[in-house]
This record gives structure tokens, sequence and C-alpha cells, in this order.
């Protein structure tokens, strides 16, 4: 056994017994969770490097990491795993010859880098006279002009 996910609100450990585990609502899931807001596939554990990992497959009600929401993380022995408001702690030994892996800050890149729309900063420049617009901004991504709108009122 390479560890357990105990339920915060009681109930019986689940054991974690291979290196790479589906999590979700499908009865093919290795650890299956019978919720509705469990998405079918909902994330995935892996044990690698001494550590555990975890990994949101896209799920609808996410994952969240001692409070904090995340796509992935590493996981500490001890850490509270909300998948989809349901509560586990994650407990297990660590191999003392196993580094141990640095979360990512929460602040650390930009919402809008977290979502994929990376968008390039204009320079700080005057309005040139009598325009009354600002000069043009790049964008990696345009839709429509709603966005144009919104990403105005963002940098301002």
């Amino acid at each position: 056994m390479l560890g357990q996910l105990i339920p915060c609100g009681g109930g019986d450990a689940i054991p974690l017994l291979g290196r790479k585990l589906l999590i979700g609502r499908r009865s093919s899931c290795d650890i299956k969770l019978d919720f509705p807001n469990v998405s079918s596939h909902h994330c995935e554990l892996e044990f690698r490097d001494g550590h555990w990992y975890i990994r949101d497959l896209g799920s609808s009600n996410g994952i969240k990491i001692n409070g904090e929401r995340c796509s992935d993380s590493p996981l500490s022995p001890g850490d509270e795993v909300c998948i989809a408001k349901h509560s586990f702690r994650i407990e297990y030994e660590l191999d003392a010859a196993a580094a141990a892996p640095e979360r990512e800050s929460t602040f650390a890149r930009s919402l809008m880098e977290k979502a994929g729309l990376e968008v390039q900063r204009p320079e700080k420049s005057r309005m040139p006279e009598g325009s009354g617009k600002p000069p043009g901004r790049k964008q990696s991504r345009r839709v429509a002009s709603e966005d144009d709108f919104i990403m105005d009122w963002l940098s301002d």
C-alpha cells in the first residue's frame, strides 16, 4: 500500500494500491466516488519520485488542496484534498531520499495566464493628441468587441 485517503467526515480509509489511480463516478475508476457532483473521470492521483501528485481531468467541480483550488499539485502527507466538496486527508510515508516537490504559489501566474489567455500588456504611453483613443493594443486572442471592452476596462 502506497498510502491512503481518509474521509474527513468519517468513514473507511481508501487504500492507495497503485502508482496511478483514476478517481471519478464511473465504475471503471480505480477509486469510485458515487456522488452526482463528482465527474465521471474527475481527477488522477500519481505516485512518482516518492510523492503523490493530483491532477484535475477537466472536471466540472474541480479539486482543492488545503482549501485552494488547483488543476495539478504535489501532495504532502496530511494535506486535505477536496474532490467536488468531498474532503479527504492523504496519508503516506515520505521517501527520505526524495526531494520535496514545490507547490506553485497561488499568485505566481495571473488568472489570464492560468486560463490560457495570454495578453500582451501595452507599454504605458500617452494617447495621441486629438484621437481620444489609446494607442492600438496587441492581443494574442481576439473574439469580439466585448472582449476589447473588457480588456480596456481591466488595463485602466
